[in-house]
């Protein structure tokens, strides 16, 4: 059982993210748009070890020769762990490893991704207490990461259903 490992936030986590994504797009040869996402993509917000990238490819046969490409660069494939249509992929490295997401356009799951990272951006009081359920469950969880994973999931549904609702009262104003 690995345990669960908690860092605090990295003020170059964001420029790691810069740094990897460039390599990556390099790698791959492809179009793609790349979104740091997860917990290393809040300021203030403590972390997994590892940073979090979504890249959008734009056809199933760029993201079929993108996996071929990983698995020659040392990236460890896991498919679709969560059947959300983004395939997962790791590297250790240092000082921090990556965790990459491969979704088409248009990916739901993403795009919930996205709306939870900017509310947590623009709502640090929901980010502070984000991170101290984190904390909580990463220390009850005993090295069980599905009691980790699952104890955050009402926290992250409640976050994004108030994403959805911010952004179509956005929407509702600009379409006036």
């Amino acid at each position: 059982m690995r345990p669960i490992t908690l860092v605090e936030y990295d003020p170059q986590w964001p420029l790691l993210f810069e740094s990897r994504s460039q390599t990556i797009s390099l790698l791959l040869g492809h179009a793609a748009a790349f979104h740091h996402i997860g917990s290393t993509a809040i300021a203030g917000l403590c972390a997994k070890p590892k940073l979090d990238i979504d890249a959008v490819l734009f056809s199933e046969d760029a993201r079929l020769d993108a996996t071929e490409r990983l698995k020659e660069d040392g990236y460890r494939f896991h498919g679709d762990p969560h059947d959300a249509g983004r395939w997962a992929f790791t590297k250790d490295e240092t000082p921090y490893g990556t965790r990459l997401y491969l979704c088409l356009p248009d990916n739901e799951a993403h795009r919930e991704r996205l709306l939870f990272r900017d509310y947590l951006r623009a709502h640090p009081e929901c980010a502070a207490n984000y991170a101290n359920l984190k904390r909580r469950l990463a220390e009850e969880a005993g090295g069980e990461w599905d009691h980790y994973t699952g104890g955050k999931s009402d926290f992250v549904a409640d976050i994004v259903r108030r994403a959805k609702i911010e952004v179509s009262s956005i929407e509702n104003i600009t379409d006036r």
